[in-house]
């Protein structure tokens, strides 16, 4: 084969590969931001739950289960991570239960029975969260709130805007940008030579979900954190590392505690370390009730300053009147 010959060859073969490279990073964007549409079912019958919808303004009927107990301590919005939905939150919500706690367990848009075009990393599922608040005080007299939320539940929950009032806030394998999450997870799973394809998968971001990569970085927005703040991670956890939680953590205001689950990966935290999660998580809510309690005339992000927001009333859908709905959703999702 002639020298000239050869070099076409090699141009053509790279030529090739970089194509394949491109079409392959095209097809895992579109894979990771794919709606997830799952049939729940009915709630689990000690929850006591009623099945609920409200609006966002993320342009999804948020789906969800309402789980309100007698002369409840508060409530507690529960947030699943990315291509997950409410099922994942059931053992937070029966544990929750048994301490006289009311729980919110919902689909963020794109996932579970909620709709959506695209999962967005935060994005528009930020506004899902501001609507599940706004429902939890509009539904129980208590007006007290607080969230958990498992990485991207987390994630929207800081990049909520305005941000939240309420009384406490758990964060569990939050990534502080979006440029990290995608570095740590290409890495994770094609070694050194993964890092190099993240600015490909970047790129996708605002053609594909008209979302920015600056407006992915829940490390921006921790500093705005106005409740106590509760921070975990796991110690093996290779998606979001104990490096980018304690950067994230450094950047949150007082007060803030901060847990590193021994032997955890990117999981389930609470699964990891059940006995220790129960008991981390219940004395922070305590402690964060009634500190916000004690200081609620006083804190930017108390309940006071909501009477200057004045909200409309939102349309509460029960199971019966989700019936017909229902069929058309599973008609249209599962053909």
């Amino acid at each position: 084969m002639s020298a000239s010959r050869r070099v076409r060859w090699l141009g053509g073969s790279l030529l090739l590969f970089s194509l394949a490279v491109a079409g392959s990073c095209c097809v895992l964007g579109w894979l990771l931001a794919r709606p997830v549409p799952v049939a729940i079912g009915p709630a689990p019958a000690d929850l006591q739950a009623s099945e609920v919808a409200f609006p966002s303004d993320s342009g999804a009927i948020i789906h969800g289960w309402w789980c309100p107990v007698p002369h409840s301590r508060g409530n507690v919005l529960l947030l699943p991570g990315i291509r997950a939905n409410r099922l994942s939150m059931v053992e937070r919500a029966r544990f929750l239960r048994a301490h006289s706690y009311a729980t919110l367990l919902i689909d963020l848009q794109a996932t579970g029975e909620s709709k959506g075009e695209h999962i967005t990393f935060g994005a528009q599922e930020s506004r899902d969260v501001l609507a599940a608040v706004n429902f939890i005080r509009q539904r129980t007299p208590e007006p007290r709130v607080a969230i958990i939320g498992m990485s991207l539940g987390g994630a929207a929950a800081l990049l909520a805007m305005p941000p939240l009032r309420v009384e406490g806030l758990i964060l569990e394998s939050v990534f502080p940008t979006i440029d990290q999450a995608l570095d740590n997870r290409l890495r994770k799973y094609l070694g050194p030579m993964g890092r190099a394809l993240a600015p490909l998968l970047r790129a996708q971001l605002q053609p594909r979900l008209h979302v920015s990569p600056e407006a992915l970085r829940p490390i921006d927005h921790v500093g705005k954190v106005g409740c106590p703040l509760l921070v975990m991670n796991g110690e093996r956890d290779r998606n979001t590392t104990v490096a980018d939680t304690q950067q994230l953590f450094s950047q949150a205001p007082e007060p803030k505690e901060l847990w590193i689950v021994p032997k955890a990966g990117h999981v389930d935290l609470y699964r990891a370390a059940p006995s220790a999660y129960e008991a981390r998580v219940l004395e922070f809510l305590q402690r964060a009730f009634r500190t916000q309690s004690r200081n609620s005339g006083a804190h930017s992000l108390s309940r006071r300053p909501r009477k200057a927001l004045p909200r409309r009333p939102l349309p509460v859908y029960t199971s019966r009147s989700l019936d017909c709905a229902r069929d058309d959703i599973r008609a249209a999702t599962f053909p």
